[in-house]
């Protein structure tokens, strides 16, 4: 494996022909090695997934080199996005197999939950935050559209991926984009109909 600068990475897999080729080489050894020491906790990874994720990082890598800004070594920086590629399908594998409707479908009163309320606040600071997630449930439940409900709980609460979300609805990343930014609007305008801002929030949240 040849020993490379910042540069020589750039340089090497900028170009087609030999010198690439080799450098994808060494580049998917590194990968795959890095993402065995990431992915050592999780039992569910196989070392076929690992090779799957260091080919799927390789294309993003390629697609991305002239993000590169030099601030790292280009290995450093490569990993991180391995990391990243992996971590994200793991994210896509656990809703794989959940309904829509299933990701939706919150029990009582989970929605933004009590446990949002840090009890190591002081009585003014819970009784704001108390107000806030009251007022954000009301909003939620009653002032989004259905499918503005839909694309915030699943993805700002349960979490799933925008890419695996904009699939199980049939629609594009744009869509879902503009789908949950009318509703983070909506959000903030009747948050704010009440009197409270986005200063309220981060205050009564922020550390």
């Amino acid at each position: 494996m040849i020993d490379r600068n910042n540069d020589e990475w750039i340089a090497a897999l900028s170009s087609p022909g030999p010198q690439r080729d080799a450098a994808l080489v060494d580049l998917r050894a590194l990968l795959v090695r890095g993402l065995g020491y990431a992915m050592a906790r999780h039992r569910n990874v196989s070392g076929a997934d690992i090779e799957d994720f260091a080919q799927d990082a390789l294309l993003k890598i390629l697609d991305g080199l002239k993000s590169f800004r030099g601030e790292s070594r280009f290995t450093t920086w490569a990993h991180k996005v391995a990391v990243h590629v992996a971590f994200t399908e793991l994210r896509r594998r656990r809703w794989r197999d959940v309904s829509l409707d299933e990701a939706t479908s919150l029990p009582e009163g989970s929605l933004l939950p009590q446990k949002w309320i840090d009890p190591s606040a002081k009585t003014e600071q819970q009784a704001m935050q108390r107000e806030i997630l009251n007022a954000m449930r009301h909003v939620i439940a009653n002032e989004l559209t259905d499918k503005q409900r839909q694309a915030f709980i699943t993805v700002h609460i349960r979490g799933m991926p925008m890419a695996e979300l904009a699939e199980k609805m049939n629609t594009n990343r744009n869509a879902l984009y503009k789908l949950l930014f009318d509703a983070r609007k909506k959000l903030k305008k009747q948050m704010m109909a009440k009197g409270l801002s986005a200063q309220d929030v981060l205050a009564a949240f922020g550390s």
